[in-house]
């Protein structure tokens, strides 16, 4: 049975934002971790997102939103373990964000106004990731400032990376 990890940003996600619908409405939905406040750390991060990966065998989708990108990228460059895939949205520009090839599929979910990173950007990031692009249109940075709340679209690619 496939387990979804949410990995949030660098900051605690309002309550109507999708992820915290997501991990609502969804038994098989937890965090990775539990939504921190800031400061981000990335140390303390990945260190979560790897016990919560490796917590089980089954194979776990990752649900990654902005700094949860680079929590992901920066867990797959230092550690292994059964990811069968990863949505990653809307990725910020951040200087030391990982740029090595994925070793699992990904989908990269774009904004074209997005006010942490330029389409630009996010496409030469998803390449050298070997990410898939999804090009999500003019969705902010698909946060609930944005309107994001419910996120049907992203539901159906989550289901795309789970299926076999």
């Amino acid at each position: 049975m496939t387990r979804f990890l949410l990995v949030p940003g660098r900051g605690v996600p309002f309550p109507n934002h999708w992820s915290r619908q997501w991990a609502r409405a969804h038994r098989d939905h937890t965090w990775a971790p539990e939504p921190p406040g800031p400061p981000y750390v990335a140390g303390e991060r990945v260190a979560a997102l790897h016990a919560a990966i490796t917590a089980g065998d089954a194979p776990a989708v990752l649900i990654a939103h902005s700094a949860g990108c680079l929590t992901v990228a920066l867990w797959a460059a230092e550690h292994t373990g059964p990811v069968a895939g990863a949505l990653l949205v809307t990725p910020p520009e951040i200087d030391d964000m990982p740029r090595s090839p994925l070793p699992f599929r990904s989908i990269a979910v774009l904004s074209r106004n997005d006010p942490h990173a330029t389409f630009a950007y996010g496409e030469q990031l998803a390449g050298q990731w070997g990410a898939e692009v999804h090009d999500a249109g003019r969705v902010g940075h698909l946060d609930s400032k944005s309107g994001f709340g419910p996120w049907p679209e992203g539901e159906k690619l989550v289901a795309r990376l789970a299926a076999p």
